[in-house]
């Protein structure tokens, strides 16, 4: 495929770095010609220096010729313009990054596609429902769904009072046969571990599981945390996306936001119906207090900066709050959540990328995830052909090593495989996997 890409900092660069990988044609487009050096030296990609919406830049790219384009760029008009130009040009299919949450509205989604423009992202409804689904879950520090929920992909830490801890991977079906466990990964300290039955887990690991939906209560009980439903919730920060967060919250929760701008606190109070909000300095520990910071069940700290966000987190937790979610705008910080004792970063860069490149990914690849810290891929495959993978029993593929099966969805049936599981065609394959196995899968799912 032929694709130009508009806007090359954190998520133009993410995405172009994904699909450099399967041999894509990229062009990438931006102003600035120092971003635009940084992605040519590390991406085997084209680069063009200039602004997205100019006929003349568009055609220099060669979008005319373009299965598609991602416009992507920070602002919201340059990215709706370059797309809808870019479709008049007659690139195949276009897809905007937006800002403004009206035009992700069902009833106006009919306007957007009348102006050519096939999908539109919005980064901060994504941190925003991210953020939801992990309070309602407030014991898993990552959830994500394949096939619209079939399967569940859920991030865990073992505290120290685990019924886990110091048991062998083995040995687990005799402590609990019925829950249907499969973890795929395990984070400890900077160290991804693919598990294995010798596997003996430890305290503080942060393990992956693949289960169903509706298992999830279960995994939680068994891996020994308490079910414990979230009332009380404190935001810091008045941001955009704390006010997208807060309007998803505040129907169900009892929500107070720390805003420090006084005419912010005023904008907010008439953005949201049913949210305390309180106008203070956010590193004011005190007031934090006295507005019930050791009484909340979780702290969601989505200020502007990535730092106070972290800093901010770790003193929730110092006062005994259970869940505890930071905004964080560099990439590299998202390594780092589960050894600092934050339980989830949230970058909004990197949920739009990867949201994009779901919709985006051609062949035999359906989606692929990046998980926290982990220096791994969850990827998911579909069986396009009758070949190795359809005519012997999963113990016998020779998969590689640094690479396991987590779940497969067989048309409306899900299934956690085991060694004697036996894969079809049309079937979506859930892998998880670190670098070195990533040649080896192409060649097995081809």
């Amino acid at each position: 495929m032929n694709i130009v890409i508009a806007g090359a900092g954190d998520v133009g660069f993410h995405l172009a770095e994904l699909l450099v990988t399967e041999n894509q044609n990229i062009t990438l487009i931006d102003n600035d010609q120092e971003v635009l050096d940084y992605a040519g030296s590390h991406l085997d990609a084209l680069t063009v220096r200039g602004d997205a919406t100019s006929m003349a830049v568009l055609q220099q790219a060669r979008v005319a010729n373009a299965d598609l384009m991602l416009a992507v760029t920070t602002s919201e008009k340059t990215n709706m313009m370059a797309a809808i130009i870019s479709k008049k040009l007659g690139c195949r299919s276009v897809i905007a990054r937006v800002d403004n949450e009206e035009y992700m509205c069902a009833e106006h989604m009919g306007t957007i596609c009348s102006l050519g423009i096939d999908q539109i992202i919005s980064p901060r409804k994504l941190a925003a429902d991210e953020i939801e689904r992990l309070i309602k879950q407030c014991s898993f520090t990552d959830i994500f769904e394949f096939e619209n929920g079939k399967l569940s992909l859920l991030g865990i830490t073992l505290d120290d009072d685990s019924p886990l801890v110091g048991v062998r991977l083995s040995d687990i079906d005799h402590l609990e046969a019925k829950v249907n466990l499969h973890p795929i990964a395990i984070l400890r300290g900077h160290k991804t571990i693919i598990p294995r039955g010798f596997t003996q887990l430890q305290r503080a690991d942060h393990i992956y599981f693949i289960t169903k939906p509706e298992r999830q209560q279960l995994v939680q009980e068994f891996v020994g945390k308490k079910n414990r439903k979230v009332k009380s919730i404190m935001i810091l920060g008045g941001t955009d996306l704390a006010i997208s967060t807060a309007r998803l919250l505040q129907d169900d929760y009892s929500v107070t936001i720390i805003e420090k701008n006084k005419r912010r606190c005023q904008y907010i109070n008439e953005q949201l119906n049913n949210v305390l909000v309180i106008k203070g300095d956010y590193t004011n520990i005190d007031l934090l207090q006295e507005e019930g910071l050791d009484n909340m069940d979780a702290f969601i700290s989505l200020t502007g900066n990535s730092e106070t966000n972290i800093i901010s987190c770790l003193t929730a937790r110092n006062h005994g709050v259970y869940k505890t979610i930071a905004q964080v705008e560099n990439k590299e910080y998202i390594h780092i959540s589960q050894n600092i004792g934050v339980d989830t970063l949230i970058n909004k860069k990197l949920l739009a990328a990867n949201s994009i490149f779901r919709y985006i990914r051609k062949g035999n690849i359906e989606a692929i995830t990046s998980l926290h810290g982990v220096d791994a891929e969850v990827i998911e495959y579909v069986i396009t052909k009758n070949n190795q993978l359809t005519k012997k029993k999963v113990k016998d593929l020779h998969f590689p090593e640094t690479a396991l099966i987590g779940g497969v969805i067989r048309g409306e049936q899900t299934l956690i495989p085991n060694g004697n599981t036996q894969l079809q065609l049309d079937d979506k394959v859930i892998v998880f996997a670190l670098p070195q196995a990533i040649k080896r899968l192409e060649e097995l799912f081809r």
